[in-house]
């Protein structure tokens, strides 16, 4: 890959900043820091036309490759390792033939060229740790053998770092990088097993960034679900469905659609057990029938648009209320949708909850939902999982509205959610500071406390 497909106006202005300052050579020789040879070296292309470094590069590269590293490895100065990185960002711009001068130097040197590039990647200077981090990612990106831990997971920090920093050219640089290395299936497993790296990018859509910047996640994110892992476990760990939605819906640039839509085809194809409750929940169907109406310039969209409504018509439409209720509790995305409310509903399905040892009755925490639904009662700690854990008023509102509907209308309830810790949640929530949630929760309490005296 060519250098420039890493790029942001910060490194641009910097590096011309920094071709122009002199940097003390003879100093370095003089103090046995460099030898007689490299100085006469690196004194031909030190503050020399383009064209000049060129003409040594097209003649000498490989020799001009390994002096680049062994001065980066040597030398401690902010400002001479920023000019020796500017020397080798210069060599590999739009000269892809010559990334294997700077690969192959590991024949020379075991340590180069990965071992002097990643150290100052803790350098306290901006600049350098940027530079550094767009050199890496050519290089790394570009290697014909599979990417080892030690280079990927100093690296990757890195990214993480970046990406959760406030300084936008650290953000964008960083998910470029990743762009540009999620190609390769190491990458993506390390990628993924960096829970702060990808929790980063999702903070990042979260935040209403740029068109441009939606799509670059989105595009990190669509790589990284052709991994089988990360597309079972993505929803459950980040709750990404729901956020890439209203990012599509929100979306004035097909490219932001099209690159969201082929990232859900892969989380159905790959992984619809683990997918499809959210998307039901999210209301992807309806929009995906909304976007096939649509003319498009791109026909993969069209495709995959067309893909994605087959599958959810297929899957949904067959679907009963009880399992859109189900649906919806597995997501953790509680509405007033009708099934709620509907004195019917819980006539027919309240004992439905019993299923799967309560499963519906207490929620797991996403990442382990899979092993807990195995456990002793799962299919009834679901909704008092939710209740113990969602911050949001109006899942706690609807979970201790259903609380209080499963108890009325399956009396031995009672005292399964005695058992499970579920009276004790309800009733502390008779003291939020949201009046729907109090009042819901004073209405389950009330049913909880009750005494059947029609069954008397």
């Amino acid at each position: 890959m060519s250098i420039s497909l890493v790029s942001n106006s910060y490194l641009d202005e910097n590096s011309a900043k920094i071709r122009a300052k002199p940097v003390p050579w003879e100093g370095y020789q003089r103090a046995g820091l460099i030898t007689s040879e490299e100085l006469a070296l690196v004194k031909k292309v030190d503050r020399q036309s383009k064209a000049k470094i060129e003409s040594l590069l097209v003649s000498d590269g490989q020799t001009y490759a390994l002096l680049y590293l062994r001065l980066l490895k040597k030398l401690q100065r902010i400002d001479t390792q920023s000019f020796i990185l500017v020397l080798i960002a210069d060599a590999l711009t739009d000269h892809e033939e010559r990334i294997p001068w700077f690969t192959d130097a590991a024949q020379s040197d075991p340590e180069l060229p990965y071992g002097s590039l990643l150290r100052i990647l803790e350098s306290q200077d901006d600049f350098v740790q940027l530079k550094a981090t767009q050199i890496l990612t050519v290089l790394l990106s570009s290697e014909k053998v599979p990417l080892q831990p030690q280079q990927l997971v100093p690296f990757l920090n890195t990214l993480s770092l970046f990406v959760a920093n406030t300084s936008t050219h650290k953000r964008d640089i960083a998910v470029q990088c990743l762009e540009a290395t999620l190609s390769r299936p190491e990458c993506r497993k390390a990628v993924w097993a960096n829970a702060s790296l990808v929790g980063g990018l999702v903070e990042i859509l979260r935040q209403t960034p740029t068109p441009q910047m939606s799509y670059q996640v989105g595009f990190c994110l669509w790589l990284l679900t052709f991994e089988q892992e990360v597309a079972e476990n993505m929803q459950k760990r980040f709750d990404i469905i729901p956020l890439l939605v209203d990012v599509a819906q929100g979306a004035a640039k097909e490219k932001v659609i099209r690159v969201i839509v082929a990232t859900f085809r892969n989380l159905v194809s790959k992984a619809p057990q683990a997918n499809l409750p959210a998307m039901l929940v999210a209301h992807l169907l309806p929009f995906a029938k909304n976007l096939s109406t649509r003319k498009w310039t791109d026909e993969d969209i069209v495709e995959d648009i067309q893909f994605l409504r087959d599958e959810l018509s297929a899957r949904f439409e067959s679907l009963t209320t009880y399992d859109e209720y189900r649906s919806e509790l597995l997501s953790g995305h509680l509405s007033w949708t009708p099934v709620h409310e509907s004195d019917l509903f819980w006539k027919e399905n309240a004992t439905k909850l019993n299923d799967k040892d309560y499963e519906l009755l207490k929620y797991a925490e996403r990442d382990a939902l899979n092993s807990f639904r195995y456990s002793p009662h799962p299919f009834t700690r679901i909704l008092i999982k939710l209740l113990s854990d969602s911050k949001d008023p109006t899942v706690l509102a609807v979970a201790s509205h259903d609380i209080g509907q499963y108890v009325k209308h399956y009396e031995r309830g009672k005292k399964i959610l005695n058992d499970l810790g579920g009276k004790t949640r309800v009733m502390e929530l008779m003291s939020h500071a949201n009046p729907d949630v109090r009042y819901q929760a004073l209405i389950s309490v009330q049913r909880l406390v009750s005494h059947p005296w029609a069954a008397v």
